[in-house]
């Protein structure tokens, strides 16, 4: 049973004047993770403070860290400093055959667009987009239904960047298997903020960049590779992938063997002393939340703001439609073009994302903010929706 959890903004370095709703774009770094990564940063000053077996400590700790968050296998877990690294190595290892079709859904990120846009020219395949940017609520049947015999790879999100759309990750894992399809999945908008079990899934692949809700930071993320790609090609052929590694005196006697697992797909200079302490200090903090009280406990709070947001006439998709930790609204025609920079002006941070208004917020969000924000929508917005200028 989940539960909701007390409001956490004593752990972030977030003054009381601004409103944070845009962990969608960046999550802010807790202050654990900010000590830790400075401390990581300051042994560079003293290197010979680093030793042989520091170059696989952090690893070894933080990888089967990420592998709780999914649970998944510790063994399936690679390092990786981007979704796009991580989509690289899948496009690098599945078969796709030409003719054969890749889909990916309307208004993807594009980093999971490009990568199969490139494989698809390579092997005469077609990439094919699923679904509508303004109807979020059948983005999800939709792919269901595009998912046919023909289909080689299906590629998505477990929510739509722009506006938070669901998607049906269970389903739409069952028909991929049913056709014979690879399922690819980017996390990146979804890990530490909804529940997502790769046991139950079985992706073949899984991208996260860690610098939004796993609050890390930036140039950090993992990949995952299920059992049966393990012992696939890798992007890069480094040193620290090999068997051999940990005896730096006999690196030269070369290896073709690789580690366990998805290791050989680890990047190169995965041992980052600065970076990865502070990913592990913030993972460490959303484990011990538990990320099934964090989706409850963000979903109770948005349900509230859609509420008062619904009063506005500003809609956002129904709750059964959208990852409860997304808020994405559309807005009215006479919305300013510039309504991001006025409601930044006013101490409130969102991202506006086509004709949607993209509001994340998190587990510091207090109902200070939430006011803050309504209100600012009520100056900004021209009438009817404003209640006054």
């Amino acid at each position: 049973m989940s539960k909701l959890i007390e409001n956490q903004r004593h752990l972030f370095d977030l003054p009381d004047d601004v409103a944070y709703f845009n962990v969608a774009a960046l999550g802010p770094l807790p202050i654990a993770a900010a000590e830790a990564g400075c401390d990581g940063l300051n042994r560079k000053r003293q290197p010979w403070t680093i030793s042989n077996a520091d170059f696989f400590a952090d690893t070894e700790r933080v990888r089967p860290k990420l592998a709780q968050l999914i649970n998944a296998e510790a063994d399936g877990i690679a390092f990786c400093a981007s979704v796009s690294y991580a989509l690289a190595t899948a496009a690098n290892n599945l078969p796709v055959k030409p003719g054969q079709t890749i889909l990916v859904l309307a208004d993807q990120f594009p980093s999971n667009v490009y990568t199969w846009r490139a494989l698809a020219e390579r092997v005469g395949a077609n990439v094919k987009t699923v679904g509508h940017a303004e109807a979020p609520e059948a983005l999800n049947d939709a792919l269901l239904s595009a998912i046919t015999p023909e289909t080689a790879i299906v590629a998505c999100a477990q929510v739509r960047w722009t506006d938070g759309a669901r998607i049906d990750l269970d389903a739409v894992g069952a028909r991929a298997r049913e056709v014979g399809a690879a399922l690819v999945i980017d996390l990146t908008q979804s890990c530490g903020a909804m529940v997502f079990d790769a046991a139950t899934t079985q992706p073949d692949f899984v991208a996260c960049a860690a610098y939004k809700w796993l609050l890390g930071p930036y140039s950090t993320g993992f990949l995952y590779a299920a059992p049966k790609w393990r012992r696939g090609v890798p992007l890069e052929q480094n040193w620290i992938t090999r068997t051999n590694a940990r005896d730096f005196s006999k690196l030269t006697d070369y290896c073709d063997a690789f580690a366990p697992g998805a290791q050989r797909y680890d990047m190169g200079e995965r041992s980052n002393f600065a970076l990865l302490p502070a990913l592990e200090a913030s993972v460490d903090l959303i484990l011990d939340w538990g990320v099934a009280n964090i989706e409850a406990t963000l979903g109770a709070q948005n349900a509230g703001l859609a509420r008062r947001l619904a009063a506005l006439s500003l809609a956002s998709p129904p709750a059964d439609q959208r990852g409860p930790h997304y808020l994405g609204i559309a807005l009215p025609e006479t919305a300013p073009a510039d309504l991001s920079d006025r409601l930044r002006s006013a101490g409130v941070h969102v991202s506006r994302r086509g004709n949607r208004l993209r509001i994340t917020p998190h587990l510091f969000t207090t109902e200070a903010d939430m006011n803050r924000l309504v209100e600012a929508l009520k100056v900004e917005l021209s009438p009817p929706l404003a209640a006054e200028r």
